[in-house]
């Protein structure tokens, strides 16, 4: 059916001659949206993203247990501790691959379903586990599951929400994984880490229960010639009141003109190749803002800011990323993604320059002296004078960086990954970033110590500072703002053409 047929449907004569060149046809055909059972969806989805962050924030409790418990057969010593930790980025960066062939061979929302078995059996295994590798397997499943799920869930949202709304339901999912972070370090202060992996197991449960209620996306279910079942899951999404064959027609124009399937000679188109190296740039500078060693020297720092109780601590620390991350997705639809990253890189490139300074104030030796006893000022170049207590730079600086990667390089990377790549190359490009991200995760976790030692810890996060002056730049110069704007209209915008 021919788009110019269902905009007839869309508008009667009348009421397209009134509205012509005060209101457009998209927004005539917002207006008649109900967004209900789009929020369901989205709720439900992002129970995924909420086991991932109970995933991540699982180690933080988990570790002293298994470091003092009494059961000699898990106990673990420093390096088990530490690959205890780390395995989950290697199992998610297998994950992303594995989603990015999932989601273009079974669908979106089957992805999504097949994506809790491994969350649920890897709690289980680590539930029962018996020895060493029990914990690890069941750490590497749910790493697979976090990174199965870290790809194909803001797949899922961009494919099902409207623009008035994608960059507020894109937010949710980093919201959620903070949400389930700091759930993990409250559950564990009362938890032994059994219970605690029992507990992780229930938000995949109810995940893959809840999808069973949920629709494909009309994007997918068009690029597999199903126009009749996405007329129905756009039913779904937009309410009986929306002419939905008007939004279907318009989706399965774009479908018609990117082609069906991935092909190796995409990558030399403008619209496959651009959209890529901006996506792979976005995770790697993620990870490059030293986000990961901001939350290694947490719990010293807040010791040495005079907080007894380190399990406070780490929950302070989720409560300021959850309630940051929710004002970026109350905002991100009206201040856009581009404003919002450069507000943040700023904030965090002088966040963490500052803790350089601290470091440089609190040491005069180049070795990689504990956060407490720099805070103390007795040690190095400040030995010989009095004590000075600087701890409240470092706590200050902290909260400050972990604001401002909340409230934009944590949540949007992934928002405009899954907003700017076609439908045909999607996995496969959503794959490699996703690989780009939790790659750089596992590297810089690991090499983090190493780093300390060749630049001592004030050059390290004035590394980090530079790094994330360098986000600064690269947002202004190479990212497109996506605000108010329909997948089509993106993708156009990087193919050259005019927007529909």
């Amino acid at each position: 059916m021919d788009i110019q047929d269902e905009r007839r449907r869309l508008l009667d004569a009348d009421e397209y001659e009134t509205v012509t060149g005060v209101r457009s046809e998209q927004d005539i055909y917002l207006d008649k949206v109900q967004n209900g059972k789009l929020y369901l969806a989205v709720f439900v989805s992002v129970l995924g993203p909420l086991s991932f962050g109970f995933v991540l924030g699982y180690s933080s409790p988990a570790i002293p247990d298994l470091i003092t418990t009494n059961d000699d057969r898990v106990r673990l010593n420093d390096d088990q501790a530490s690959w205890f930790g780390s395995i989950v980025t290697l199992g998610a960066a297998v994950g992303g691959l594995l989603g990015g062939w999932l989601v273009e061979r079974i669908g979106r929302k089957l992805s999504l379903m097949f994506c809790s078995l491994p969350f649920v059996f890897g709690f289980a295994i680590i539930t029962a586990a018996q020895n060493l590798w029990m914990l690890y397997v069941g750490r590497a499943l749910t790493g697979l599951a976090s990174g199965v799920t870290s790809l194909v869930v803001p797949v899922y949202i961009s494919e099902i929400a409207h623009e008035r709304v994608r960059g507020t339901m894109g937010s949710c999912v980093q919201l959620m994984v903070v949400t389930g972070i700091c759930g993990a370090y409250v559950a564990g202060t009362y938890l032994e880490w059994r219970w605690l992996a029992l507990c992780c197991s229930l938000p995949p449960t109810l995940l893959i229960v809840g999808m069973c209620f949920m629709p494909e996306t009309p994007r997918y279910l068009l690029s597999q010639g199903k126009r009749r079942e996405a007329e129905e899951a756009l039913r779904f999404l937009r309410g009986p009141d929306a002419p939905v064959q008007w939004e279907c027609a318009r989706i399965e124009e774009a479908c018609d003109h990117q082609g069906a399937g991935f092909k190796v000679s995409d990558l030399l188109e403008p619209c496959v190749y651009k959209p890529l190296a901006i996506g792979v740039l976005l995770m790697f500078f993620q990870q490059a803002t030293g986000i990961n060693a901001i939350m290694f020297y947490a719990e010293n720092i807040f010791e040495d800011a005079h907080f007894d109780n380190r399990a406070l601590g780490t929950v302070i620390v989720g409560l300021t990323q959850v309630f940051f991350t929710g004002i970026a997705a109350l905002i991100m639809d009206r201040a856009g993604r581009k404003v919002l990253l450069c507000i943040s890189g700023v904030a965090m490139a002088i966040s963490a320059a500052v803790f350089g300074v601290f470091f440089h104030l609190t040491t005069g030796q180049h070795n990689n002296t504990s956060v407490r006893a720099m805070a103390s000022g007795v040690e190095g170049s400040l030995g010989a004078g009095p004590e000075v207590d600087l701890a409240w730079l470092a706590l200050a600086s902290m909260g400050i960086f972990i604001a401002g990667f909340a409230l934009g390089w944590g949540p949007i990377p992934w928002l405009v990954m899954s907003e700017i790549f076609p439908s045909n190359v999607k996995g496969f490009a959503s794959a490699v970033c996703v690989l780009t991200n939790w790659g750089n995760a596992f590297i810089i976790t690991k090499c983090f110590q190493d780093l300390l030692a060749l630049l001592t810890n004030a050059g390290t996060f004035w590394l980090f500072s530079s790094m994330c002056a360098i986000n600064v730049v690269f947002t202004i110069a190479f990212v497109p703002e996506t605000k108010g704007k329909t997948l089509e209209q993106i993708q156009d915008n990087f193919r050259g053409t005019p927007a529909q």
